[in-house]
């Protein structure tokens, strides 16, 4: 397995825009670092768990079941919907007042599960960098601890840029639109999904 791609092909997928990194930075003005911890552990560990999982047995699972990967799909394109909605109608009040509640480490590590972005990479990297043989287990375990050792840095990356934004977005109406960028930000991650989805029941 070559090391240098997966640690690349990781740092690419965990810098670049998506849902999780998406609500990271939300988080991150709205509630600051310290209260979105959670969320980030969340993410963290609850994607090389799922890495696991799909590597040693649902991808096989799906294979044999097409109908509960398009199932999981359209819940994951419904579920991030609606978050984009809760982003875009949050209440705002005083930043200070440290009101509202950020995603805690289950919530966050369960939507890893509905993430379009987490099984694209996840997928993805089980297909590229993966052989099956007798090391094949070991290969998905590495590759989970990879993304766990790169990523985590990266997604820390976005929730500090999104606390350090806060010093800018002092005033409520600031933030207000904030919020709707990001959940234009968050649909617009979308698109490939809905797509896929057309054309699929389409044919």
């Amino acid at each position: 397995m070559e090391y240098f791609a997966v640690i690349l092909f990781t740092v690419t997928t965990w810098a670049t825009p998506g849902p999780n990194n998406t609500m990271l930075l939300t988080s991150g003005v709205n509630y600051g670092v310290r209260r979105s911890l959670p969320h980030y552990l969340g993410i963290i560990l609850g994607f090389p768990t799922m890495f696991i999982a799909v590597g040693l047995g649902l991808a096989a699972l799906f294979d044999q079941l097409p109908l509960l990967h398009t199932l999981l799909k359209i819940a994951g394109a419904l579920y991030l919907t609606y978050l984009a909605w809760r982003i875009a109608t949050a209440p705002i009040s005083d930043l200070n007042a440290g009101k509202g509640k950020p995603f805690t480490f289950i919530q966050a590590a369960a939507f890893q599960w509905v993430n379009p972005k987490a099984w694209v990479m996840a997928v993805g990297a089980i297909a590229t960098y993966t052989v099956v043989g007798s090391q094949y287990e070991a290969q998905v375990v590495t590759i989970a601890l990879i993304f766990l050792i790169f990523g985590a840095p990266c997604s820390l990356l976005w929730l500090w840029f999104g606390a350090s934004l806060k010093r800018f977005l002092r005033k409520p109406n600031s933030v207000k639109w904030f919020n709707y960028a990001m959940a234009a930000l968050l649909m617009t991650s979308l698109m490939p999904v809905f797509i896929e989805l057309y054309n699929q029941f389409k044919a």
